[in-house]
């Protein structure tokens, strides 16, 4: 895990290729097919640029598509493991109904069926890392399948402006100042997938609850649940408040985020503002930022005395889905 962490730019070096004929200049809708860590990256595309029209479908079956979009509109299957249950449901669905399809993966029975229903795919390096650590691969794979040239340059420059290691000291210290508190993290809607990235890292990582939302939506709503008051403050003693901050948000969300912050230390609750890299690329932007959030969760995973980089009760649970109900 630690050399994941510290190794982590060096997957922008990947160039993936298609195997299998495709026309990608037909197609100016992308559904996007994955579970858990597998459509992390589409998140984060979605936040790199807003106007890519990018849909993600993490459920069994299919999504509604109008009979008119159809030609329009490439299914792309994403499963790290090429397993996931979900995602090879969607895949028979789709070959059902012969959808335009493609398929990312390491391997497993999403290539064993890509391949024999001749269906075009990206088969990624298995480096035996855990889905959430391969966002590099997840999303040079994405890049290349929606036909984003010009990002993927983008995205590789991160393998030389991109230094896990300065970013350890910090991720250290700021798991020591959240110690026996739950995380929650806000961010603007655009840096969603930023705080939705941490929370998962809180959990699959650090193995701790952890939660997330967006301004402006929590102020109509959740931030109420922490006007503390005598009766409740041993329910809202237990939360850290996480904000990450880009100098590129609507001015009138930073001073909502400001004035929150006042508002929850007036109340006793801790808030850390994390602000995003000025003056850089939106990538480096965004993966410098989850880097810090892999070093904060290996270090909160340690303080604990967890094992950080396995997901146990995620395999339990798959095994007991699988067995039959008595």
């Amino acid at each position: 895990m630690y050399e994941s962490i510290k190794n982590f730019n060096k997957q922008f070096e990947y160039e993936p290729e298609i195997s299998g004929k495709i026309n990608l200049k037909k197609f100016k809708q992308f559904i996007v097919c994955g579970m858990g860590g597998s459509h992390l990256a589409v998140d984060i595309l979605m936040s790199y640029d807003p106007a890519l029209d990018l849909v993600i479908h993490n459920d069994y079956g299919l999504p509604f598509i109008a009979k008119e979009d159809i030609k329009k509109t490439l299914m792309i299957f994403s499963s790290y493991s090429g397993n996931t249950e979900e995602v090879v449901d969607s895949f028979q669905a789709a070959i059902k109904k012969k959808l335009p399809a493609t398929a990312i993966s390491i391997g497993g029975k999403l290539l064993e069926l890509a391949k024999k229903h001749r269906v075009p795919y990206i088969q990624m390096p298995d480096t035996k890392i855990q889905p959430r650590m391969a966002l590099g691969f997840s999303l040079r794979a994405l890049l290349k399948i929606i036909g984003q040239i010009k990002a993927l340059k983008e995205s590789a420059i991160l393998v030389h402006s991109l230094n896990p290691a300065i970013y350890e000291d910090a991720g250290k210290n700021l798991a020591e100042k959240f110690k026996g508190k739950n995380p929650v993290i806000y961010a603007s809607r655009r840096n969603f997938s930023i705080a939705y990235n941490w929370k998962i890292k809180f959990n699959e990582t650090g193995k701790i609850p952890a939660f997330c939302n967006v301004f402006p939506e929590l102020n109509h709503n959740e931030m109420t649940g922490f006007d503390v008051k005598e009766g409740t403050r041993g329910l809202s003693d237990k939360f850290y408040f996480i904000i990450i901050k880009d100098g590129d948000d609507h001015p009138k969300i930073v001073k909502r985020m400001k004035v929150l912050s006042e508002l929850y230390r007036k109340r006793g609750l801790p808030v850390e503002i994390i602000s995003l890299s000025e003056d850089k690329p939106r990538f480096f932007k965004i993966f410098s930022a989850l880097v810090l959030a892999d070093w904060i969760t290996y270090y909160t995973a340690k303080q604990y005395g967890v094992e950080p980089e396995q997901v146990p009760m995620v395999e339990e649970f798959k095994k007991s889905i699988l067995e039959p109900i008595i």
